[in-house]
């Protein structure tokens, strides 16, 4: 069992709490039957650890929020991804982890010409992992409109879509990150899809909910998460 500390930076929609819960509960409820243990550490409500030591590994929850807005809890969780670099913590960072990593080391990222990624989407694999299998692309929920603009220094591309160029970065050997989720079922994936549709615009949601009926690869990205923490921790 590896225990793995969960930086919580935001929240599913309330609308959609029926289904699965939050951050906390989705990550279980994939990790846990991985032989991952998660702790949560509240990071929006001032709750951050004490050292980067007392846990295995990290992994930095979604967010409504972008990055790039002004919180002071939110710069201390910057400084502390850029700490795990420097360090070699094991760290996994989804969606706005991603993304809060890729600019807490010098990226830039900003709202996306293309719009609001959402539904079913598909990322090639651009650098394969011990930690992966054989397969060269993942098919998994999106829900964001910022992206990752560049790689920062240090980085490389991990993974790539036609709508997001950079949809996975790997740091090192010790960390990476995905734009995707592999936490969102697709009946959550649906759920916010459909209490949101004056944010997405009904034809454009209509058309992501009907990319869900498309098997998510949920289980498969998951036991890369596991086998990545158990790998290098």
């Amino acid at each position: 069992m590896k225990r793995i500390g969960l930086l919580l930076v935001g929240h599913i929609d309330a609308g959609s709490l029926h289904v699965g819960g939050d951050y906390p509960e989705l990550y279980k409820s994939i990790l846990e039957p991985e032989d991952i243990e998660i702790t949560t550490y509240e990071c929006d409500n001032g709750q951050m650890p004490d050292s980067l030591n007392e846990q295995d590994g990290w992994l930095c929850s979604p967010s409504r929020l972008s990055v790039y807005e002004d919180h002071a809890w939110l710069r201390d969780v910057e400084q502390l991804l850029r700490d795990m670099v420097a360090t070699e913590k094991p760290y996994v960072g989804i969606c706005f982890g991603h993304q809060l990593m890729a600019q807490a080391l010098g990226a830039t990222v900003k709202k996306a010409d293309y719009g609001w990624g959402i539904g079913a989407k598909h990322y090639e694999i651009v650098e394969q992992q011990s930690w992966m299998d054989s397969s060269d692309e993942i098919v998994l929920a999106a829900s964001h409109q910022d992206q990752v603009q560049n790689l920062p220094n240090g980085a490389r591309l991990l993974a790539k879509s036609d709508y997001c160029p950079i949809g996975g970065m790997l740091i090192g050997e010790r960390a990476w990150t995905l734009q995707v989720h592999p936490e969102f079922t697709p009946a959550l994936a649906d759920s916010l899809l459909a209490t949101r549709l004056q944010l997405f615009g009904e034809d454009k949601a209509a058309a992501a909910r009907a990319t869900l009926s498309e098997p998510l690869q949920q289980a498969r990205v998951a036991k890369w998460i596991s086998r990545f923490f158990h790998h290098v921790s």
